[in-house]
């Protein structure tokens, strides 16, 4: 027997323009072009998933074979309206799956073979930024000059990646996410009609969590109400690993407030929780920016900036996070950093319970010390703060040797230049392809949970000579990193690849400038000569190349770095 049950997100799918939510303007245009009978041969629709693009491409299609249009509208009684679903003259291709030169050379055939029933045959292309470089190569004639018959209509979520040739011979749709409000309307008349039990509350919370998608939306609603005789807040929360506005509210509030026993308090009860991180920092990053322009509003400039720093940290730490730390460690560091604690007493429990969650965190993932030479960290055998009287803890500094740091820095600025430098004198232009098959051979070996891993795996190889490589990434926070680690690194691609070779990493964006510049020298004849090296400044230089069996536990590595330069701390010892 058939199964006649269809997905909510199936069932009412768009079958008209007046159908389709949150696109006013391109659909306006759209009914406009057929109003003036002005139909382009090639169109492209781009915007976020489950905007409505296929949809409003299949619509387009059959009004523009409507016998009886009226005001762009398709009059739904012709044999082309009654037949849109099975007319063979409307060709959809999913270029996810018919990618390659091959199926673009069959359409070009079948390009030239005149609609068996409709006045136009159309091509609807999904996911168009799937095909090829080839493939997109053999559309292109075609698409410029198709006999007068043919209508390509091309959707893609990834502009970008379209090819500014493709994009020059179409007229471009750009489809916007749906508001929150678009969305939060378009549910309740659907529940409506489905007469499904759901609070406001949840429906707003489904909204927020389908981040504009109508798609992702039903999606949700279908799954909850398939599974629930009643939808509440709680209902969407607890199957979506969300957290309430209330709550975010409320620690938005306390943060404001400085009152660091009830942020300590919702923090506690998160930590067993199987909230997504990721859509709790969305949530507080959304709230604290509300509150931030509040206060922007009402001359409260200290408060404001305040806000304005906390959410650039609370932005930064998405790329900090990873599997070895709690994440919601790090965001309660964040938050408490900027809080004003006078209390000695209480600044004591803020150490003690952030150092007792980290150790038993700790515990769970490796018995290993974490160390890095760029924090100049001293070494003991607790974490512990010195207090003082009358001292806001996000005045507290980590206490290191000001003088090594400086000297390190100064050298690493040195080394970078000195490396650069060398790698142009010797760069070798039938090496780079070698080159990066090895970096990425070494990249993939890595383990996903290899320290090194995390610091590398978006990097690129962009020069090479036979002794020094370049690597750039596009985070300044990640270069710095790759330098700071650059012994391990070296040590850990000869012990994979066999190849002993320097690196040194540079942003996208420095590699830009830096190349332009040899460019530049090229033309005046200028000469690169091989520049010595700077001497690391420190005497007791720490040799990465021994324990060997503690960088194959990496693993377990658990990097304390991150979560220290979160402190302000005048002194923090570690051991």
């Amino acid at each position: 027997m058939a199964n006649d049950y269809k997905v909510l997100y199936r069932k009412y799918r768009p079958k008209t323009f007046d159908e389709i939510v949150g696109q006013k303007y391109s659909i306006e245009m759209l009914k406009n072009a057929m109003k003036s009978n002005k139909i382009s041969h090639a169109y492209i629709f781009t915007g976020p998933r489950g905007t409505g693009k296929t949809s409003t491409a299949k619509i387009f299609a059959k009004t523009i074979n409507c016998e009886n249009p009226k005001d762009g509208v398709p009059c739904g009684t012709c044999s082309s309206c009654q037949n849109t679903d099975t007319n063979a003259d409307i060709i959809e291709i999913d270029a996810a799956s018919n990618n390659g030169v091959d199926e673009i050379r069959e359409l070009i055939n079948n390009v030239k073979i005149a609609p068996s029933f409709s006045k136009y045959k159309v091509y609807i292309i999904d996911e168009v930024h799937m095909l090829s470089q080839s493939a997109f190569n053999a559309l292109l004639l075609t698409l410029e000059e198709p006999p007068s018959h043919i209508v390509f209509i091309l959707a893609t979520t990834n502009i970008e990646s379209v090819p500014i040739t493709i994009l020059s011979r179409c007229q471009r749709y750009d489809f916007k996410k749906l508001t929150n409000e678009e969305l939060t309307m378009h549910l309740k008349n659907i529940a409506k009609i489905e007469n499904i039990t759901i609070t406001d509350e949840a429906i707003q919370e489904i909204s927020y969590l389908s981040e504009g998608g109508c798609r992702d939306a039903l999606s949700i609603l279908n799954q909850l109400c398939t599974s629930n005789d009643s939808i509440d807040l709680d209902t969407v929360l607890n199957n979506y690993g969300s957290v309430s506005m209330i709550q975010i509210k409320n620690i938005v509030k306390y943060f404001i407030e400085n009152s660091y026993e009830q942020l300590k308090n919702i923090f506690d009860s998160m930590e067993k929780s199987s909230m997504d991180y990721k859509v709790f920092l969305k949530k507080l990053i959304d709230q604290i920016f509300i509150e931030a322009i509040n206060l922007k509003t009402a001359n409260q400039n200290q408060e404001y900036l305040k806000l304005k720093d906390t959410i650039f940290e609370l932005n930064e730490l998405i790329n900090k996070i990873n599997i070895n730390v709690d994440p919601f460690i790090l965001i309660f560091l964040v938050l408490i950093k900027n809080v004003t604690i006078g209390n000695e007493g209480v600044r004591e429990t803020l150490v003690e319970t952030s150092s007792k969650k980290q150790v038993v965190h700790e515990e769970e993932k490796t018995n290993i010390e974490a160390k890095d030479k760029t924090t100049f960290v001293k070494e003991r055998k607790t974490i512990k703060l010195e207090s003082q009287e009358d001292k806001k803890v996000e005045n507290i500094m980590i206490e290191t040797s000001s003088k090594e740091e400086e000297e390190y820095l100064h050298y690493l600025v040195d080394l970078k230049k000195v490396r650069v430098n060398n790698c142009f004198a010797k760069a070798d232009k039938s090496l780079l392809l070698e080159s990066k098959e090895k970096w990425l051979q070494f990249n993939t070996t890595l383990e996903s949970t290899n320290e090194i891993k995390s610091i590398i795996i978006d990097s690129e190889l962009v020069l090479a000579s036979p002794t020094i490589h370049i690597i750039t990434d596009n985070q300044e926070s990640i270069v710095e990193r790759f330098n700071n680690n650059i012994e391990k690194i070296e040590n850990k691609y000869e012990e994979i690849i066999g190849s002993s070779i320097h690196f040194i990493a540079l942003t996208t964006l420095d590699w830009e400038q830096n190349k332009k510049e040899y460019i530049k020298k090229l033309k005046e004849k200028y000469v690169y000569e091989m520049l010595e090296e700077p001497s690391y400044p420190h005497t007791e230089k720490r040799d990465t190349s021994k324990n060997d069996s503690s960088r194959d536990s990496e693993s377990q590595y658990t990097d304390y770095t991150d979560i220290l330069t979160m402190f302000n701390e005048e002194h923090v010892e570690i051991k």
